[in-house]
């Protein structure tokens, strides 16, 4: 067997990777670690308070921590006050509300009667909220999306107690969706 063919093909070889590499590096493709940003270089993030203009209040520290938490556990950006940041991001709470999910059918007996009425037994929780991030030397937004929306359902019971920790854990459920939905934005987007 003759090593001619052996060698044009490994010369085959190395001409295609050598127009894949070229045709990635043409179009402008990189690798890059995914805790880095792409484009512009984010050297340090403020994430203050996220604002509330919703009649739900009270969330606002959780809210922020779990966003905070999120860029500090996938993210090799540092997070320094406002003042010292190359880049702030800015969020803010629209609205929160909540609309029945599933029912149960309570029967009672009145005079002589059997009456159904439908109680509550879990919930939907809605955020929606607005979120950009703004270089800090120049004002400009380098992303902003309006109207981001998540939702999640918690159990309604008749203990106003635990209504209110199951509608917090749902909540924060929501919160973490968003957040990484806004650190995606932030490390992807730009």
């Amino acid at each position: 067997m003759s090593s001619k063919p052996m060698v044009a093909r490994g010369v085959a070889a190395a001409v295609a990777a050598a127009i894949v590499y070229l045709s990635f590096a043409g179009c402008g493709y990189r690798l890059r670690e995914s805790s880095q940003p792409m484009g512009n270089e984010l050297t340090s993030l403020a994430i203050p308070l996220m604002e509330s203009t919703s009649s739900t209040i009270g969330f606002e520290a959780e809210f922020t921590q779990i966003v905070r938490e999120e860029f500090i556990r996938y993210s090799q950006v540092p997070l320094v006050p406002r003042e010292r940041a190359a880049a702030v991001l800015i969020g803010r709470i629209h609205e929160i509300r909540t609309e029945p999910f599933s029912y149960s059918l309570n029967r009672t007996q009145v005079q002589d009667t059997t009456r159904n009425y439908p109680v509550t037994r879990s919930r939907w929780l809605y955020v929606t909220m607005d979120a950009k991030l703004v270089e800090s030397a120049t004002g400009k937004t380098l992303w902003e999306v309006n109207g981001l929306e998540e939702k999640s359902t918690y159990t309604v019971g008749t203990d106003p107690l635990a209504n209110r920790a199951y509608e917090r854990s749902a909540i924060e459920e929501i919160a973490r969706r968003l957040a990484e939905r806004m650190f995606q934005e932030t490390m992807e987007r730009f």
